[in-house]
């Protein structure tokens, strides 16, 4: 099974959705954790080919 930006996203988002709602006050840090982690997987790919 290959995991890929498209198979973690929902999982993520799912996760970071509950945490939320049980603490409101780690809305900053979940929205920051999850826009750097989606950010890096999606350059992944490019940083090491040169593209670009």
């Amino acid at each position: 099974m290959e995991i890929n930006v498209v198979t973690i996203q929902p999982l993520i988002a799912l996760i970071a959705g509950i945490l939320i709602l049980l603490v409101p006050r780690l809305l900053n840090y979940v929205v920051a954790f999850y826009l750097i982690l989606f950010g890096v997987l999606g350059l992944w790919p490019n940083i090491f080919s040169g593209a670009g």
